[in-house]
């Protein structure tokens, strides 16, 4: 028998992603589309230096996506463009077999989704638009 598609813990991480807010100054935006599946993210943060000091992001994915949108919420803020980079490079890792675990943030709650590679594309998109957006407040 198959194991359900959307776990309990995930259908609660899905409920619990926050609707956008409204920043006190945005530095940097982005907005991502996933090819494989059509999910879209936008994003936007506000910085202090190096440092993501808020984040808003309007989502629109499959219960895997906003899981994982959700976490990055969770996790951001307090984290500079390297660190996210490093956690988006471990998700996909450990999405593609490569490592034993995805390196933090919460997104272990996702390992359902690591055999459902259709999904890898909306999972992976909050993390990849986060990375956008600090990069457009770096430019």
């Amino acid at each position: 028998m198959n194991a359900p598609l959307y776990t309990v813990e995930i259908l609660r991480l899905a409920g619990s992603l926050p609707d956008p807010v409204r920043l006190e100054r945005v530095d940097g935006a982005a907005q991502l589309r996933s090819p494989t599946c059509g999910s879209t993210v936008n994003t936007e943060v506000q910085m202090e230096g190096e440092v993501v000091a808020g984040l808003s992001q309007q989502v629109r994915a499959c219960a895997f996506g906003q899981a994982a949108a959700a976490l990055v919420v969770r996790h951001a803020v307090g984290r500079t463009r390297d660190e996210v980079a490093e956690a988006l490079a471990g998700l996909t890792r450990w999405l593609e077999g490569g490592r034993d675990d995805p390196g933090g943030w919460g997104l272990e709650a996702l390992a359902p989704a690591r055999s459902r590679t259709s999904r890898h594309g909306a999972i992976v998109l909050p993390l990849r638009a986060l990375l956008a957006a600090i990069e457009d407040a770096r430019s």
